[in-house]
Formats: structure tokens, sequence, C-alpha cells
């Protein structure tokens, strides 16, 4: 059984596409797909947070007074964490924040997502997603005719054009399709994608 992938506007050079049900007709595993996007952010973070101890702390190493007779608390090293220029008890240290996802799992969970996308109609398909020249106006013409605070174009491989065309519109993101990014795809209120692009997905996902 095979489903269709709308056209972006009546008058696109693509009508409609058939893709297989095998991807694009899942049902929406809630579960695994925020499993996903969990990894997703995760693995974004930095974790590059990092304090010094008392080890870490340039100083210290003669007692800073003798032991007796000063008048004042006896000390050993000014790199004492309860000094103001001393270490830290508990130091953060650079961490990775990484979670792993097996391969099929992440096939799965990105069927589940481009399976709601198209029921949701927020997933279409155009011919003419190209720019002939680096413009931004030309491609918000192009995408005057799409109703969506947040776009997503997905194309076989990014031209220069069209990147240099979307990098000043903050409300659209290009993207391989080799490279589908979860947390795009579920912003996004509208994937808008290449006959190409789609076949690519279609192919590794199934």
């Amino acid at each position: 059984m095979s489903l269709q992938v709308p056209a972006l506007g009546v008058n696109d050079s693509v009508k409609s596409l058939e893709v297989t049900e095998a991807v694009f007709g899942q049902p929406f595993n809630e579960t695994l797909v925020h499993q996903l996007i969990v990894k997703y952010m995760a693995n974004a973070r930095a974790g590059t947070k990092a304090q010094k101890t008392r080890s870490d702390v340039s100083g210290g190493g003669t007692k800073p007074w003798r032991q007796k007779g000063t008048g004042r608390a006896r000390a050993g090293t000014t790199r004492s964490p309860i000094w103001r220029t001393g270490g830290v008890v508990f130091a953060a240290r650079p961490r990775s924040y990484d979670q792993k996802l097996n391969k099929k799992m992440f096939r799965s969970a990105i069927r589940s997502i481009l399976s709601e996308l198209l029921r949701q109609n927020r997933l279409v398909v155009s011919g003419d997603i190209s720019v002939e020249s680096p413009k931004t106006k030309l491609l918000i013409e192009k995408l005057k005719s799409v109703d969506a605070k947040r776009v997503l174009l997905v194309v076989e491989s990014v031209d220069v054009n069209l990147a240099l065309a979307a990098r000043n519109i903050p409300y659209v993101e290009v993207i391989e399709a080799a490279n589908l990014n979860p947390v795009m795809l579920i912003s996004s209120d509208k994937v808008i994608v290449t006959p190409g692009a789609l076949k690519q997905v279609q192919e590794s996902l199934s």
C-alpha cells in the first residue's frame, strides 16, 4: 500500500509523490520519539564547565602565618576552600552528556515523526525550491504561499545560492536529507521536501 505526499501548491512542478506505508504510514511512538529528542538535546550540550579544586589554584605553597601567637585562626594554605581565593570543594569538571541510541531505534523514531507530519499535513513536496541567485527576496517570493511560522527545507544537497538566500530568514532552515534532525522536524510547522530528497529519505529508512 502506498501513500501520497501532497505538493506545496497547485502551480508546483511536482503535483504529488507516492511513498511507502512502511516509512510514512507508521503509528506515532511518543516514547521512542521523546527518547530520540532527549538524546539529540543532550548530545548538543558542550559539557565544558570547570572549576578549580584546591590542587588547581595557584599559590599556597607556604603557611600564611605561624600557627600560634597572631590572634588569628590557624591556617595552613591560602588555597583552602574557606578562603576567598581558594579552591572549590565539589568542583564542576568537564564531562560528556552524550547518550546512545541504536540505529534501529533511530530509524523507527524518524519514520514515526515523518508519518505524523504527513498525517497532520505538515509534510509537502516541491520541485521548485532552488533559487537562481543568492538573494533572500527570491526565496521569500517562492515561500509566500506557505502559511507557517517555521519552515524546514529538506534537499538532496545544499546549494550555495539556497543556503545564502535562507540564512537571513529567521523562520527558514535548510538541511540535507542525509542529515535529518528530529528536533528540526518536530519544531517546524511545515517541512518542504524535494523529490530527490524524499526518495533519499525513503531509501535510507526502508
